[in-house]
């Protein structure tokens, strides 16, 4: 394997399946055992708050490599991501487009429909994908967006060849409403559930 994340630590699934006697640390030094015996060649992180980063750093013999976070504009995760490269942790954006094909999100704007993104769109002759994608990118993440049609699939991957001005990234940064696609609430009562503080 090229790459392992640790999970949080909870199974957001079942809340009774919640396990509370593994601390986050036990679990760090369990991926770091995997390094040592070959079984992957890197080890990071998933859904960790900087607290929690912060807990790891300290015991970690292997350091995380990166932290793979929800990451769009209408969460753009920028404290973290400062927080994260001071500790030269890579910050991974998972569901970079706002996940606009789940059931749970249909209540709520539409991302890719933003009239502000909409005008940048035209501005650079890009898809509105393209331009979260290449805000996200020049914000020092490595966005991650998930899609199996491969029209999309060679779009998302063109946004090398243009760039947003500061003028851009300001009316991108305007979107931030912390607002999360994810929230894994079956997962809310357990000790080390993330969303508990600001970044």
């Amino acid at each position: 394997m090229q790459r392992n994340l640790l999970q949080t630590g909870f199974f957001a699934e079942i809340e009774k399946s919640l396990e509370d006697q593994t601390t986050l640390e036990d679990n760090w030094k369990a991926m770091e055992s995997c390094v040592k015996l070959g079984l992957t060649r890197s080890i990071g992180l998933s859904n960790y708050n900087s607290q929690q980063i912060e807990r790891i750093l300290k015991v970690a013999q292997i350091k995380p490599v990166t932290n793979q976070v929800e990451c769009h504009p209408y969460l753009n995760q920028k404290e973290l991501i400062s927080f994260c490269k001071e500790r030269e942790i890579i910050l991974t954006a998972y569901a970079p487009l706002c996940s606009p094909s789940k059931s749970w999100s249909q209540d709520k704007p539409k991302l890719l429909e933003d009239p502000r993104l909409l005008k940048l769109s035209e501005r650079h002759g890009k898809s509105t994908a393209q331009i979260v994608l290449r805000y996200l990118y020049q914000l020092g993440t490595v966005p991650i967006p998930k899609s199996s049609n491969e029209k999309r699939l060679k779009e998302n991957i063109n946004i090398f060849d243009f760039n947003l001005s500061s003028e851009d990234m300001k009316i991108l940064d305007s979107l931030n409403e912390n607002t999360r696609e994810f929230l894994f609430l079956g997962a809310k009562k357990h000790k080390e559930y993330p969303f508990t503080i600001p970044f």
